[in-house]
Order: structure tokens, then C-alpha cells, then sequence
């Protein structure tokens, strides 16, 4: 199964650490686990939070469970969550195998333009935030506007 929410990237990997912390261990600890975020982080709208959720769920650091989320009581962003993004989340596979085959570094549009998702091509704003997820992953690495798998 893949996930296709994908938020904006933080700043730095210690800011998305923050937010699956704040996430209970046990889903029926809280009402509402968006307001939950909103409350004890940095994300400023529901729809962030909306978006957050999913996300972690897809680099299985939650769970979803009838009575709402709980995250695993480690979290950390290891190789095994390096291979859940690339899994899990839509169009990671194929703008990092895009990257991989490069024989050179490679800008957003370019990325947009060789990878061989069509969905995924023509959504400008998920390859960008792909990308940058891929950097905060350590499975990229940018240099100014172009990126190197």
C-alpha cells in the first residue's frame, strides 16, 4: 500500500521528530490527534496536521487503529524508514530511481521531466517536496537547485 500525503518538508529532521513525539502511544489518549499536533508542535493548521499523519503512517512510525493514531514508542529515522519512504510513499520510488540514473546532477523540472510516473510528473509540488524529503532521508543530496541520488 502507498500513501500520497507528503507534507512540506521541515527545516531539519529534529522538527519532524517533534511532530511523531507528539503523537500518543496510545490513540485513545487524545479526542482528536490533529488538534493534538496543533497543540504540542510548530504546524499551524489542521490541514498540515491532516497531512502529517498519513505521512508518518506511511514510514511506520504510527499506526492507525480504530480509535485514532498511536506512534511506536521509538521513533527514529533510520534506514528502516530511508526504505518505508521509498516504499510507502507515492512516487518516492520513482523520483529516486530517476535521481539513481542520472548521469549527472538534475534540477526539479528535470526530475519532473525524466521521471516515468506520469501522475507523479505532472505534480510539480510532489516531486519538490519528494526531493527534499529524499535530502532530509540522506538518500539525496542537493547542491543548490539540483539534486544527485
Amino acid at each position: 500500500m502507498q500513501f500520497k500525503p507528503v507534507p512540506e518538508p521541515p527545516a531539519n529532521i529534529t522538527v519532524a521528530e517533534t511532530i511523531a513525539h507528539a503523537v500518543p502511544t496510545d490513540p485513545e489518549a487524545v479526542a482528536d490527534c490533529c488538534d493534538h499536533l496543533l497543540a504540542e508542535t510548530s504546524l499551524s493548521t489542521r490541514a498540515e496536521a491532516a497531512t502529517w499523519l498519513p505521512f508518518l503512517r506511511a514510514l511506520r512510525l504510527l499506526t492507525e487503529e480504530p480509535a485514532g493514531y498511536s506512534r511506536s514508542r521509538s521513533v527514529g529515522f533510520d534506514s528502516t524508514t530511508q526504505q518505508a519512504f521509498r516504499t510507502r510513499v507515492y512516487g518516492a520510488d520513482a523520483v529516486l530511481e530517476t535521481l539513481e540514473g542520472a548521469d549527472r546532477p538534475l534540477s526539479r523540472p528535470a526530475v519532473a521531466t525524466a521521471v516515468p510516473d506520469r501522475v507523479v510528473r505532472e505534480d510539480g509540488e510532489r516531486i519538490e517536496r519528494l526531493l527534499e524529503w529524499a535530502v532530509l532521508f540522506g538518500l539525496a543530496e542537493r547542491d543548490g537547485d539540483q539534486y544527485v541520488g
